[in-house]
């Protein structure tokens, strides 16, 4: 099976997904002290219903906003198409990859897909799900 690699740091990469990537620094985005209070059990941004329409857009993923002890959520919707550079997507596997320094996680529709310190991580869904944005946080 062919594969296709997109590299959703590219805009020319994001109009082939229609995606466009968001940013929301802290543990709950806009509260004050960046959400970041004693015996939080999570954060709602992780569910795909939240609402990041006030997030700033994001052009490079890779920017460093680090300052001190950091969190931050980058955001993407994307739609899949029923081909990318003429290969047809049709009963393929989409994965979606990022590479985090200290900690991180992947959610799709407000689960989570993978928890990892350090290096890769990994999502997945089929082409043609139904499912929300994917979501990744990172500290």
């Amino acid at each position: 099976m062919p594969r296709i690699a997109l590299d959703l740091n590219k805009e020319a990469d994001r109009q082939k997904v229609k995606g466009q990537w968001r940013l929301g620094p802290g543990l709950v985005p806009g509260e004050p002290n960046e959400g970041l209070v004693a015996q939080i059990l999570n954060t709602p941004a992780r569910l795909a219903e939240y609402d990041d329409s006030n997030w700033q857009v994001c052009d490079n993923i890779r920017q460093s906003i680090s300052t001190g002890f950091t969190f931050a959520w980058y955001r993407i919707s994307v739609t899949l198409p029923a081909e990318i550079d003429g290969l047809s997507l049709t009963d393929s596997r989409a994965y979606f990859e990022t590479n985090v320094d200290n900690y991180g996680e992947v959610w799709i529709d407000g689960k989570i897909e993978c928890p990892f310190k350090g290096g890769a991580l990994f999502g997945s869904m089929t082409v043609g799900e139904k499912r929300g944005p994917p979501a990744a946080r990172a500290h």
